[in-house]
């Protein structure tokens, strides 16, 4: 798999592999890193953002999951952006029963 970014393969923010190719131990794994690439494609935040972000993480939490600390270095930099904390508020803000759907 060729990725339009640079994954770190020598440091502690490295995803798990196994000869060579990316381990996910469950599917929420996949999906979790599968959205970080798709929304740094689209330009949601640049990927050293969420690279620091990532570093970040792990370091303060040094035994959780790997993919939980990717999980929420990807939250963490959608956030900064403002879209998710806005849209949330949004969407809260809709009465009870209402399809949610956000028209812009």
């Amino acid at each position: 798999m060729t990725l339009p970014i640079r994954l770190d393969v020598d440091s502690p923010v490295a995803p798990p592999r196994s000869n060579g190719e990316l381990v996910f131990a469950e599917p929420w794994e996949g999906r979790a890193f599968a959205m970080a690439v798709a929304a740094c494609q689209a330009g949601a935040f640049d990927w050293e953002d969420f690279r620091q972000a990532l570093i970040l993480r792990i370091a303060a939490e040094p035994d959780a999951r790997y993919y939980a600390c990717w999980f929420g270095a990807l939250e963490q930099v959608l956030t900064v952006e403002g879209e998710v904390r806005e849209r949330a508020a949004l969407l809260a803000a809709r009465p009870t029963g209402h399809d949610h759907r956000i028209d812009r």
